[in-house]
Formats: structure tokens, sequence, C-alpha cells
């Protein structure tokens, strides 16, 4: 299959973004989607958009859970060797749904949800770099061609966030996640968006509150992790940022990466551009709230 389009989305709960979902499939055609945070268990799921899918031509990998966490690959590039889960991995305490893998076109995809650390430190915190060691040893031992998407709840630099003095004392900033972040590139994965844009403002994550989207304050911590194989490959990589306007969003916004052929061109980092960023550093504080 030449021309693949391969895009990575944290839907914050696949039921309430349905309205969303399904028209943004048809816009954007993507081949193959890892979706994070859908919430539902695998029956519930496929119950909800099993014919929908099937109608536009997607299998599906699952591993969900109803309330909490949950991720799913849809494919029409082909779908074979699903893994649900890392083998041996951490869990907290029991293991979660947080990664599924499989095999598209040639590609090894996994679709991640890393655990948000919660505060540094904690038993959560710690549960998040052990998770994060278990996804390196799965992804070294994996095929050459290999790329691990989504949701990673790190900011990889403090070019990754509107500000890095906001973040002091919180998760996804501190060296512990941030080196566990360069371990896992370190088997062989580049990060596309970053590559691409080395000096342009990303973000893919912004807080529902507080008028941080319209201010663009916010994180990129919504990754397309590509081996060498694949990394060659890309022809563009852009940030989706359409799809967090309007009615009913996401907090995050998709992430798109084009394989051989970009039919919308090279176009990015981010679409469309924001109107009115705050650019100033310390003009804005981050709203604090508990983690999920």
């Amino acid at each position: 299959m030449k021309g693949v389009r391969i895009a990575t989305w944290n839907v914050n709960s696949v039921k309430q973004r349905v309205p969303r979902l399904l028209p943004w499939l048809d816009e954007r055609q993507p081949d193959v989607v890892c979706l994070q945070e859908t919430k539902l268990a695998d029956d519930a799921f496929t119950e909800l958009l099993g014919d929908a899918l099937a109608e536009r031509g997607y299998e599906t990998a699952l591993n969900g859970s109803a309330t909490w966490n949950g991720v799913a690959i849809l494919s029409r590039a082909g779908l074979g060797d699903v893994l649900a889960g890392i083998p041996d991995g951490p869990g907290f305490p029991d293991p979660e749904a947080r990664a599924v893998s499989a095999t598209c076109d040639g590609v090894r995809v996994v679709s991640v949800y890393v655990p948000n650390g919660r505060e540094p430190d904690s038993d959560h915190y710690r549960y998040k770099l052990e998770w994060l060691a278990a996804l390196r040893k799965l992804v070294a031992a994996g095929p050459d061609a290999t790329v691990v998407c989504g949701d990673m709840n790190i900011a990889p630099t403090d070019d990754d966030v509107f500000d890095p003095e906001a973040y002091e004392g919180q998760t996804h900033v501190t060296k512990p996640e941030r080196d566990a972040l360069a371990e896992l590139q370190a088997v062989g994965l580049h990060d596309v968006v970053r590559d691409r844009w080395p000096d342009k403002r990303v973000f893919t994550y912004w807080d529902y509150r507080a008028g941080m989207f319209h201010q663009d304050l916010g994180m990129r911590i919504d990754l397309v992790l590509a081996s060498d194989p694949v990394a060659s490959r890309v022809e563009a990589a852009w940030v989706d940022r359409q799809a967090r306007k309007g009615s009913g969003p996401s907090d995050h916004a998709p992430v798109i990466v084009d394989l051989d052929e970009a039919p919308d061109g090279d176009i990015g980092p981010v679409v469309p551009p924001p109107s009115n960023p705050v650019i100033k550093r310390g003009a804005k504080k981050l709203p604090q709230a508990p983690t999920a």
C-alpha cells in the first residue's frame, strides 16, 4: 500500500466524541488511527462503532475498559498479530488498558496511553516510569519497522510547553520522565513532528479551562515516534488543530503523519495556526485541578 496516513488522537471518551470522530474520519481519510482514552470496554466499543467503522473499511484492535483509559487501533491497511497490553508490564495494582499493538501494511503500530503520574515521587509517578521501561522493552524486541503513537503524558523538552515556569513542581516535565521518554526513543525512534518542525511552537493538548486553547497555552504530549524505516517515508507531519475547535471537542488534537505521499501537501506544523497566541512567558498560570 503506497501513501499511508497515520493519525493518533486522545479522544477523551470515544462515546462523547462520536459526533466529532466519524466526520473527522470522513474528512481526513486516515488509513491507520491510534485512539487513546476511549473509556469503553471492548464489547461496548464494538456495539457503538463497529458498524460505522466497518462501513468505512476499518478493522479494529481494542484494549478497553469501562470508565477509564482504553486504547484502540483502527486500520484499513491490514490488521494482524494483535497484542493487547504489554507482556509482563506493571499494573496499578492490576494491568490497565493502556497499550495495543498490531501490524498494519508491514509496520508494527503501537497505540499507547502512558500513565499520568499524578504527582512527582508518588506511587503513580513511579508506576509511570516502570510502565515506560516496559514499553521500551516491548518496542526494542519488535520489528525494525515500528511506530509508537499516543498520549505520552510527557512534554519532551521545555519547547513543548507554553511556559516551563508554569509547570514547575508538576508531572509531564520532570527529568526522570523525560529521561524515560529519551530511553524509549534510544531504541531507534524519531519524534517525527519535532524532526520536521524543529523550531516551531507546536502543541497537541490544551486545558478546557481558562481559555487555554484560544490563547494557545498548551503542551505537546501526543507524539508519533517512528523507527528509521518508517521515519524515512514521512512526507508530512502536522497537528490537526481544527479538530480541537468548535462544539464538543476533546482537549487533545489529532497528530497526522503521511507516509510516501502527502495528500494535503507538506502542511503544518499546526493546521490552522492559532490566531491570537499568548507568547510572553510568565503572563499566564496553569489552571490547577486534580489529575485522573
